[in-house]
């Protein structure tokens, strides 16, 4: 095994760890007391279903849960996706939520290594497109929330 190969099958454990271990501690799983928006999706081809609840102050998020059942890659990206957007603005989060779904099917490459923390680890996903919308479900439900709210305080 050449040492590319090796850093290469390296890579591929961290990542598998890293969904593994956000699929079986998920961070930020449950509800949020007083929510300001609350959504939820189904993944009628796998069963995957994802809620996203939304604590906003002052136009920033500052609580974000999930909840939800289904596969290590639809959990693991939810409770991921919990921690990225946790502080961003309503905006911020909308955009970053399009440049991953965007990434996600190909659209765009995904930036350098290491940008995205955590969710560098969903990138082999990209080679499993029947597994894309596992991966991107809880952003779906994400920008669909923001958007209920933003439409909420127009």
């Amino acid at each position: 095994m050449t040492a590319k190969d090796q850093e290469f099958a390296s890579l591929e454990w961290l990542y598998q760890e890293i969904i593994l271990d956000h699929f079986k501690r998920p961070r930020n799983m449950g509800t949020v007391d007083g929510a300001d928006v609350s959504e939820e999706e189904d993944n009628p081809f796998c069963g995957d279903r994802i809620g996203v609840q939304l604590k906003i102050r002052n136009g920033v998020l500052e609580q974000v849960r999930f909840s939800g059942r289904g596969c290590a890659i639809s959990q693991a990206s939810a409770s991921m996706m919990t921690e990225k957007v946790t502080g961003m603005t309503v905006q911020e989060a909308l955009e970053f939520a399009e440049e991953f779904r965007k990434a996600m099917r190909g659209d765009k490459p995904f930036p350098q290594e290491g940008q995205w923390d955590d969710l560098d680890a969903l990138r082999g996903v990209r080679d499993f497109p029947v597994r894309i919308k596992c991966a991107t479900l809880a952003w779906d439900v994400l920008q669909r929330s923001l958007m209920k709210w933003l439409h909420q305080k127009s």
